[in-house]
């Protein structure tokens, strides 16, 4: 459901309000911070398997059993790293979830705040309509 000008314009108001405030936060907030920090965070998974193999090659090559098993801990380590990550990034145009990624204890207290702020504008709407 669209937004009507009214809603528009106020959400202009409290946006521009907020990077006035405070800029950093402001684009803290914004989708495409999350989508960095995601594939950041799968690029990094992906350098840290490749060192995986190396160790596990430097292992069987040198003979060291113990290398080897820490390579493969590492690389099965960061494969479970770029999955999740993967799966958690918000696809382009795509709202991101609240929260941010590292913050999965908050996600329902959050979700659960987000859900009281829908009803409260619901019903400010609601009595709006009604006048």
């Amino acid at each position: 459901m669209p937004l009507s000008e009214h809603e528009q314009r106020m959400l202009e108001q409290m946006e521009r309000a907020l990077y006035a405030e405070d800029p950093k936060f402001a684009s803290a907030l914004e989708g495409s911070g999350l989508r960095t920090y995601t594939r950041r965070r799968v690029y990094q998974a992906v350098a840290g398997f490749l060192v995986g193999i190396a160790l596990l090659m430097a292992g069987m090559v040198a003979k060291q059993v113990w290398l080897s098993v820490v390579g493969f801990l590492v690389m099965l380590g960061c494969a479970v790293l770029a999955v999740t990550g993967w799966r958690k990034a918000p696809k382009p145009g795509e709202q991101p979830a609240a929260g941010a990624p590292h913050a999965r204890r908050q996600g329902r207290q959050k979700r659960s705040m987000m859900d009281r702020i829908e009803q409260r504008w619901q019903r400010r709407r609601d009595e709006q309509g009604g006048q």
